[in-house]
């Protein structure tokens, strides 16, 4: 079975390509059009730029995907005027994605595609629409199967992880998946079988991680470049100098599950409001206090993750989301893990399937067709859900 999968939840445009089977999945594919250059300037994500940047990327992310597997042909007939109408209809509200959508339909013919995955939430409202309108004017005219994914299950099977959670000596399984919008720790009982023990109350790590920064002056986004900053720092100089600050570890100690970082934002921009100019400008400051709240937030999340681990008595612990990629965070959840004699098992993705992709997203619907835990989605029904929950 060959699937196309398509993620647009939030700033990146993602398309992959797999090939899969009960017992394998290939990555055919796996592209992603960044637009941190975009949002750069307002410190965050905008959703209405983002969505015009899916527009204009969708089409031909796509067209690379097919020429690189060598399915995309030429078609020497044109668009039925009823079929062109309807694809007008689904598109009606994607006016630069339909313009290009349209035209690529007319051009090549049908690909040799056995089902069309895509993410339908949570995520960006409008962001989400346009994967899943783009999705939908292709099943259309296509006459391919659609399912609709959700984007927080397709960060536990990042890097396809399938054969982990499989495996009934991995089970039960705890993961943390940690990102720009969210922070939840989901017990895994078996494929399919989740439920959440904890979540952020208000800031999700990565969406602290980028109001610190702005606030203490360095760039967007925030996580790698306070992760840069805080390497140039040490435990030494945060508390040994005219710097020294100790920033809260908000419900660290608390005996839910659930996270709050909101706390942690507003205590540093206390401290930076008391520092005179020349002080807040420092490169020592800067560096002292990314070093500080980066090693805030990864207390936080440690011991949170543990503290659970051993209350449902979990056999392996997987790490996800965006910010799983800080290489402080994978360091120190590892020495904490060999601290605890090996009790659970670690599993974190490489790098580049920690932050959104298609790969992730194509892995769940393998699962799921393979398993036939889930029917198909009619193309006409499926719709965007940014507020979907995993349990």
């Amino acid at each position: 079975m060959k699937i196309l999968a398509i993620e647009t939840s939030c700033d990146d445009s993602c398309i992959a390509l797999a090939e899969c089977s009960t017992s394998k999945f290939k990555l055919i594919s796996n592209l992603i059009s960044s637009q941190i250059e975009i949002h750069r300037k307002w410190g965050g994500v905008y959703p209405a730029l983002a969505r015009r940047e899916h527009q204009k990327n969708l089409t031909p992310l796509l067209i690379q995907a097919l020429e690189g597997a060598n399915v995309l042909k030429k078609s020497k007939s044109e668009i039925q005027s009823s079929k062109l109408k309807k694809l007008e209809s689904i598109l009606g509200r994607e006016k630069i994605l339909s313009k290009k959508l349209i035209k690529f339909l007319s051009k090549y013919k049908k690909p040799k595609i056995d089902l069309i995955a895509v993410t339908i939430g949570p995520g960006l409202d409008p962001c989400l629409w346009t994967g899943v309108n783009f999705t939908k004017a292709l099943s259309y005219f296509w006459e391919i199967p659609i399912i609709g994914i959700n984007h927080i299950e397709a960060h536990i099977f990042a890097n396809n992880r399938l054969s982990i959670i499989a495996d009934k000596k991995n089970l039960p399984a705890l993961a943390l998946i940690v990102s720009g919008g969210h922070t939840q720790l989901i017990l895994i009982k078996k494929l399919g079988d989740y439920k959440i023990l904890g979540e952020t109350r208000d800031d999700a790590a990565g969406e602290a991680f980028d109001k610190i920064a702005r606030i203490i002056g360095l760039d967007y986004p925030g996580g790698p470049a306070i992760a840069a900053a805080a390497q140039k720092s040490n435990t030494k100089d945060r508390m040994s100098n005219r710097f020294e600050t100790k920033l809260p570890r908000p419900m660290l100690n608390t005996k839910n599950y659930d996270f709050s970082f909101s706390g942690l934002k507003t205590a540093v921009l206390y401290d930076y409001k008391k520092r005179t100019k020349k002080e807040r400008e420092s490169k020592q400051y800067i560096q002292i206090m990314a070093g500080e709240a980066q090693q805030a937030i990864i207390d936080v999340l440690i011991k949170k993750t543990i503290k659970a681990a051993k209350d449902y008595r979990i056999k392996s612990i997987l790490l996800g989301g965006g910010v799983s990629a800080n290489k402080e965070l994978r360091k120190q959840f590892q020495q904490r893990i060999k601290k605890e004699n090996s009790r659970f098992n670690l599993y974190i993705s490489p790098s580049e399937y920690c932050t959104d992709n298609a790969a992730m997203i194509a892995a769940v619907a393998c699962f799921q067709r393979t398993a036939k835990s889930r029917t198909l989605d009619n193309w006409q029904n499926i719709k965007a859900q940014p507020n979907l929950r995993i349990d």
